[in-house]
C-alpha cells in the first residue's frame, strides 16, 4: 500500500520523499494588534521546543516500554480521566429495532456514567456468535435530533453484513441529547481550561464504555475489538484506542494533526474543543497515537484538507513509522493518502473495510463492494439507506430522559479538588503537597526559579523601560512616583495592571502608599501596549497556549515574577517588593507571590475568589487540585492584606493563616470600609 502511495505522490510531482510539503495555513495571521507577532513568534518558538522532543532519549523499545506506563498515566489525566473513573453500571437499554435486508439494527442506549447518556445503534448479522466487533466514532456530521448516528450508517450497514458488529455512538453535542463540544472555541467557558475539562475526555470515556458494551454481548469476540471514524470521529479514534488496550485496530480517519500545524499554522482555527486535550505534560502530539503502538495503526487522509494539511500527516507518519519499527514490527502501521478534500471516498472506505478485515479476520482480499448503500444527495436533501427517524433511540421529546447530565457535563466530568484546612502545626506539610502538585499539572511549563528580567530599552525622558520576562517577551514597567528606589527607600510596590483598567494610579493604591515607597506599574503579556488580537470565535491565542502547557495567565504570572526580581535585583535586595493587584490582576499578584520568596507582601482590591468564574485568571488544572482562597492561605505567613471582601468569603484563608500561626499577618477590609 505505502509502495502504491508513494508511486502515485511521485507522478504527480510532490516528491514528499526528498522534501517536506509546504506548510498549510489557516487563514492569515492577525496583524490588527500591537501584541500579534511577539505572541505568535513565541508559540511558534515553545511549539517547536516540544516539537523537537518526539523519542527523545528513547534509543530502543526497551527505553520505550520503561516510559510508556508514565506516558499513559499523563495522558489520561491529560483527558481529565485520571484517576481512573469507576465503571458504573451501564444499564443499556434496547428501545427498538430495524431489520434491514441481511442486518438487523437495535437502537440503544447506556450509561457511560450514571445520567451520562449516550445513544447508539447497533448493526449485527441477523444470527451469529463471536464476531469481531467495531466501534464506530462520528465525526461533525449535524442530523438534529436524530443523532450524528445516522450520517454514518452505511458503515453500520456493510459490516454487519460481513460479519462483524458494530455500534455506532452519538457524539455528546451531536447526540440525541444535545451538549456542548465549543465552550472555550465560542462560548468563553474558560473554566474548563482551569477545571480541566475537555469534551474529548468525554467522548474518549464514551468510547471506553462503549467497548465495554461490546465485549459483554454473548455474539461479541472481546479479543477482536476495531475502532474507526473520520474527522471528529477519527479524533475520537485516537483518543479511545490510546486509552483502551482491549482496541486491536485502530483506523483513525482525518482526525490528527500535530502541534506545528495547530499553532504556527493557525489550523486550530478550524477545530472545536473536542479535537483536543490539554497538554498538562507538554507533549509532541504524536506521542498520543504513539501509545497504540505496536497494535495495527491505519493513518488515513487527503491531500487537499485543509484541517489536516499534508505536511502535518508526513511528519506523523514518519514518526509513527519509526516507533514501530522499534517494535520490530513496521508493517503494523500503514497509511493512505485519499486525492480530495476533507471526506469519506471511495478509496478510503476500501482501505479502511480491508485494514480491518486483515487484521481481525486475517482476511486481505481486496474490497469491492464499498459503495453500497451510501448516504447521498445535496446537504440539504440527503438520501439515507434507513429514513433517519427510524434510528432514533428516543423517539419522541417525551422519551428523552429527564435526569440527563449531558447538557452539564462539564460542571461534573472532572472532580473538583476538596481540599482541607490544615491543623495547627501541618501547614508546612500542607502547602508543600500543594505546591507539588501545582508544580506538576498546574505550572511545570515555568522554571523552577524565574530569572529576573532583563532591561530591554530605556526611553529618554520617559519612565517606562522595556524589559524581556522570557525569551521573546518585552512588556513595559513604569515608574508611578517621583520616589525612585534606593536603599533608602521603604517598599517598592509592583501594580500588576488589570485589563480593563486605565494606566496609571488608581486611587485606590494612592490611598495605601506611604511615604517612602516607589510605586511600579506592569503591563502583564496581552494587555496595553501588548495586547494582540482577540476573536471570538476561534480564541487563537488563548486556546493556542493550553496546546503547549500553559495558559496566557501563566504567562503573566512569570511576567510579575520576572519584574519583581528585577526590581529586587536592582535595589540589591534592600528595599521589600509588595505585589498589588485589583479583581483580575490581584489573582495574578498571588500567583507571582505563591511563586517568588523574594515577595514580601501581597496587597489586593476586590480579587476574583474562583476560578470557575471565566473572569478569574485561568491556570490549567488548578481546580483539581485548589481555588484562590487556598492560593490566599498558602502565601502565609507573608502579609497579605485584601481590600473590599468580607471575611466571610474568606473565612477559609483566615483560617489558613492561622493554622501556620499569623492570623495577624492577613487583613481583611470588607467593601462598604474599602478605599
Amino acid at each position: 500500500m505505502k509502495q502504491q502511495l508513494t508511486a502515485l505522490l511521485l507522478m504527480m510531482g510532490l516528491g514528499f520523499l526528498d522534501q517536506p510539503a509546504a506548510a498549510q495555513q489557516y487563514g492569515p495571521p492577525d496583524r490588527g494588534q500591537p501584541g500579534d507577532r511577539m505572541i505568535q513568534n513565541y508559540l511558534e518558538q515553545e511549539t517547536a521546543k516540544i516539537h523537537a522532543k518526539f523519542l527523545t532519549n528513547v534509543e530502543s523499545i526497551e527505553d520505550w516500554t520503561k516510559l510508556r506506563e508514565q506516558y499513559k498515566q499523563q495522558y489520561l489525566h491529560m483527558l481529565g480521566l485520571w484517576p481512573l473513573q469507576e465503571k458504573t453500571p451501564l444499564q443499556a437499554t434496547v428501545t427498538g429495532t430495524f431489520r434491514g435486508d441481511g442486518f438487523v439494527v437495535e437502537k440503544l442506549h447506556y450509561q457511560s456514567r450514571p445520567q451520562l447518556y449516550v445513544t447508539a445503534n447497533l448493526y449485527r448479522p441477523e444470527r451469529g456468535e463471536r464476531l469481531p466487533g467495531v466501534l464506530y466514532v462520528c465525526g461533525h456530521s449535524s442530523r438534529g435530533r436524530n443523532g450524528s448516528k445516522t450520517a454514518y450508517q452505511s458503515h453500520g450497514i456493510w459490516f454487519a453484513r460481513h460479519g462483524y458488529i458494530c455500534l455506532i455512538v452519538d457524539t455528546l453535542q451531536l447526540g440525541e441529547i444535545a451538549a456542548l463540544h465549543h465552550g472555550t472555541y465560542r462560548e468563553d467557558r474558560w473554566w474548563w481550561h482551569s477545571r480541566g475539562y475537555t469534551p474529548a475526555g468525554v467522548e474518549c470515556w464514551n468510547g471506553v464504555r462503549g467497548i465495554d458494551y461490546l465485549v459483554s454481548r454473548p455474539d461479541v469476540d472481546p479479543e477482536r475489538i476495531a475502532v474507526t471514524g473520520i474527522s471528529g470521529g477519527g479524533a475520537a479514534t485516537y483518543w479511545i484506542s490510546s486509552a483502551d488496550e482491549r482496541v486491536k485496530v485502530a483506523v483513525p480517519i482525518s482526525g490528527m494533526a500535530d502541534l506545528s500545524s495547530y499553532i504556527p499554522n493557525r489550523v486550530i482555527n478550524g477545530h472545536c474543543d473536542c479535537m483536543f486535550l490539554y497538554n498538562t505534560f507538554r507533549w509532541p502530539w504524536t506521542r498520543i497515537a504513539a501509545l497504540i503502538a505496536p497494535r495495527p495503526q491505519l493513518f488515513v487522509n487527503s491531500d487537499q484538507d485543509r484541517i489536516f494539511p499534508m505536511d502535518a500527516n508526513e511528519r506523523v507518519i514518519n514518526r509513527l513509522e519509526r516507533l514501530y519499527s522499534l517494535y520490530g514490527v513496521g508493517e503494523q502501521v500503514d497509511s493512505i493518502v485519499s486525492i480530495g478534500g476533507h471526506a469519506y471516498r471511495r478509496d478510503i472506505r476500501r482501505a479502511t473495510f480491508r485494514f480491518i478485515n486483515i487484521h481481525l479476520k486475517n482476511d486481505p482480499r481486496p474490497v469491492t463492494d464499498s459503495e453500497i448503500d451510501l448516504v447521498s444527495g445535496p446537504r440539504n436533501n440527503r438520501l439515507h439507506p434507513i429514513p433517519p427517524q427510524q434510528l432514533r433511540v428516543f423517539p419522541t421529546d417525551a422519551d428523552l430522559p429527564t435526569d440527563e447530565l449531558n447538557t452539564t457535563i462539564d460542571e461534573h466530568f472532572v472532580p473538583l479538588a476538596l481540599v482541607k484546612t490544615p491543623k495547627k502545626g501541618e501547614f508546612n506539610s500542607w502547602k508543600k503537597t500543594l505546591l507539588a502538585e501545582l508544580r506538576r499539572v498546574t505550572f511545570g511549563s515555568l522554571p523552577e526559579r524565574i530569572p529576573a528580567a532583563k532591561l530591554v530599552k530605556k526611553a529618554k525622558e520617559s519612565s517606562i523601560v522595556q524589559i524581556e520576562t522570557e525569551p521573546g517577551i518585552h512588556v513595559p514597567l513604569s515608574s508611578l512616583s517621583t520616589q525612585k528606589p534606593t536603599g533608602n527607600s521603604k517598599r517598592v510596590l509592583l501594580l500588576v495592571q488589570d485589563s480593563n483598567a486605565p494606566q496609571g494610579l488608581p486611587e485606590w493604591v494612592k490611598s495605601i502608599v506611604q511615604p517612602g515607597d516607589a510605586v511600579y506599574q506592569l503591563q502583564p503579556r496581552g494587555i496595553g501596549s501588548t495586547r494582540w488580537t482577540r476573536k471570538n470565535p476561534p480564541n487563537t491565542v488563548r486556546r493556542s497556549h493550553v496546546l503547549i502547557g500553559r495558559t496566557i495567565e501563566t504567562g503573566r504570572v512569570r511576567d510579575v515574577i520576572a519584574a519583581a526580581r528585577f526590581l529586587h535585583n536592582r535595589l540589591k535586595g534592600n528595599v521589600p517588593v509588595h505585589v498589588v493587584g485589583e479583581n483580575a490582576s490581584g489573582v495574578i499578584a498571588a500567583y507571582a507571590a505563591l511563586w517568588e520568596p523574594e515577595i514580601s507582601g501581597v496587597v489586593l482590591n476586590s480579587p476574583l475568589l474562583t476560578h470557575m468564574d471565566s473572569r478569574t485568571p485561568q491556570f490549567l488544572n488548578v481546580l483539581r487540585v485548589c481555588d484562590v482562597p487556598d492560593v490566599l492561605g498558602m502565601l502565609a505567613p507573608r502579609r497579605l492584606t485584601v481590600h473590599g471582601q468580607s471575611e466571610g468569603e474568606l473565612q477559609k484563608t483566615s483560617e489558613i493563616y492561622a493554622a501556620a500561626g499569623a492570623p495577624n499577618n492577613l487583613t481583611i477590609t470588607p467593601p462598604a470600609a474599602c478605599p
